[in-house]
């Protein structure tokens, strides 16, 4: 399979939790940032930081989970998506009814979470890019909108 999609997900696999990004659908491309100890019985915290390198679009990230306020794992993210994730990938929480991120579940598919979700937050921070950056976003983002008319 070859070709961009990009993609990501918090998820657990034996109730460990885990942070997977895919900048493609290549092997090489995909980053897993994953705890090694299973969470348990009860109400958790799981929190991603992910922490952009900067010095322009696509560029490498750390990626640091938290569980219930503490470190449980860390990892590098060499490079990320430089304009957007496909169009027809979709944004899911609690279930992934898009291409999987990763193949551990694609079996399982939609691979819905069996526990309670009971808040999921979003924080982003303010831009960072230069004029350049956002002038080149802006113009592939229209290169894209026109491809799907």
């Amino acid at each position: 399979m070859g070709g961009r999609y990009g993609g990501w997900g918090l998820l657990l696999n034996d109730s460990k939790p885990e942070f997977v990004y895919a900048m493609s659908n290549q092997p090489q491309d995909k980053y897993r940032i994953a705890s090694d100890q299973a969470l348990s019985p009860g109400n958790h915290i799981v929190r991603l930081a992910f922490k952009y390198d900067g010095g322009g679009i696509g560029k490498g990230a750390t990626g640091t989970l938290f569980v219930d306020g503490s470190q449980v794992a860390q990892g590098p993210i060499a490079r990320t998506v430089p304009i957007r994730f496909s169009l027809d990938e979709t944004f899911d929480v609690g279930e992934d009814t898009g291409t999987p991120v990763v193949e551990d579940y694609v079996g399982k598919m939609p691979y819905r979470f069996s526990g309670t979700l009971k808040k999921f937050v979003v924080v982003l921070e303010p831009e960072k890019l230069t004029e350049e950056e956002r002038r080149r976003l802006l113009r592939e983002e229209a290169q894209a909108g026109a491809a799907i008319q």
